[in-house]
């Protein structure tokens, strides 16, 4: 199974400032994230932005927090507990029309069912075995493919950010690299888009 620019979201989990120097390997993590971000806007892909208590931890990089259409400040590790999930899966539209609740039941249009949206969510972020993992971990319980952007994730330690991807894996995400993504949404090289995304890549 490939990945589709069209099918996909692009989720971005906490890159904040007061916890980036922190991370092992912190500055790449971030680095990569900016660079999937940058992809993602040359191929109609939209990213959105979680912050962990941003009153404590800061805002997410500025750079990278300019190109999240939302940026949602969360309390919850796992970000679909604080509404995540109906920024993926949009409600459905409200009914126009006449008053319904005037015309016998079996004269009633059935609500619409909610709008489908993508429903594959590219996910990176930090820390890796903590917001990252409880956010995935959601997220696949929501029924919706996640894949996992190993090179763009972060944790204090490599061991707890390996540990996370194992359990990641096991839990059923695909484990992927930045170039793998950028690869697999452009598909051919006789994309529009391909040298600008492969310029973004070197």
């Amino acid at each position: 199974m490939l990945l589709d620019a069209e099918d996909s979201q692009l989720v971005l989990v906490d890159y904040q400032q007061r916890l980036m120097p922190a991370l092992h390997e912190g500055a790449q993590a971030l680095a990569n994230a900016v660079r999937l971000a940058r992809i993602a806007h040359r191929l109609g892909v939209t990213v959105w932005g979680t912050e962990q208590s941003p009153d404590k931890l800061g805002g997410n990089d500025p750079e990278l927090r300019s190109l999240c259409k939302r940026t949602l400040a969360k309390q919850h590790f796992n970000a679909v507990a604080d509404g995540l999930g109906e920024w993926l899966r949009p409600p459905a539209r409200a009914q126009q029309g006449g008053n319904a609740r005037s015309l016998p039941r079996h004269l009633q249009k059935a609500a619409p069912p909610p709008a489908p949206g993508p429903g594959t969510v590219v996910l990176a972020g930090c820390e890796a075995h903590v917001c990252l993992l409880q956010t995935a971990l959601a997220l696949i319980e929501e029924e919706l493919d996640v894949w996992v952007v190993t090179d763009a994730c972060a944790s204090r330690t490599e061991r707890n950010r390996d540990a996370a991807f194992d359990r990641l894996a096991g839990a059923g995400a695909e484990l992927v690299t930045t170039e793998m993504v950028a690869f697999e949404w452009l598909a051919s090289a006789d994309h529009p888009e391909f040298k600008a995304v492969q310029a973004l890549i070197k």
